[in-house]
């Protein structure tokens, strides 16, 4: 089993993998990236949410929980770009909420969720990347992923507004909340030595 397990939450564009990775390099940490260009029904689902939500969601759902099976096989500290609690409380409580998906759908959905909730070490740190829609949608065009262009400033939002209360009610281990608008860990000198301080905190 992982001696520790830390998840890295956030907005599309927030930064979650940029951090991954520099985890993984200053700190040796193991790092998981989501399954993001597999998912089969991205494209489609970002053309019509309201068709597509269910089978997008499910198939996002399914492959992060074997994802979280296999890597309580795992040795040393891994750390994760986004897990299988943001699908649920975020992505598919929004489409619900906004009616992309139906009740029956969503309800289908939370079942399948609650059930693997049950199975699953949570982490012992949620590092959490709060950022702007302005400094998100500058990302997005800047990393060029098509399926991602389109995305609607007010879903972008409206996402921001879920991540804050999720964050705001989450118990199951310490949370890290970093600002990625105003303090660069990456290019900033007092950015990195505070993020450093942060983490070093957490991590003892």
């Amino acid at each position: 089993m992982a001696d520790r397990f830390i998840a890295v939450a956030g907005n599309i564009g927030a930064g979650k993998t940029s951090l991954v990775r520099y985890l993984a390099t200053e700190y040796g940490f193991q790092p998981v990236y989501e399954p993001y260009a597999d998912n089969p029904y991205l494209d489609d689902f970002y053309v019509d949410m309201k068709a597509w939500s269910f089978h997008s969601q499910i198939w996002f759902l399914a492959h992060k929980y074997r994802l979280h099976c296999e890597l309580e096989g795992l040795p040393g500290t891994l750390v994760q770009d986004r897990t299988i609690y943001e699908d649920a409380e975020i992505f598919a409580t929004y489409l619900h909420r906004s009616r992309r998906m139906s009740k029956r759908d969503h309800d289908t959905y939370m079942e399948l969720y609650r059930a693997m909730q049950t199975r699953l070490r949570p982490p012992d740190l949620m590092i959490y990347l709060r950022c702007p829609v302005r400094t998100i949608r500058k990302r997005i065009t800047q990393r060029g992923r098509p399926s991602e262009q389109d995305i609607p400033t007010s879903y972008l939002r409206k996402l921001n507004d879920l991540y804050d209360g999720w964050m705001d009610g989450w118990t199951a281990s310490p949370v890290l909340v970093w600002q990625t608008d105003e303090l660069d860990y990456l290019g900033d000198l007092v950015g990195h030595l505070a993020f450093r301080r942060e983490i070093d905190r957490f991590l003892g």
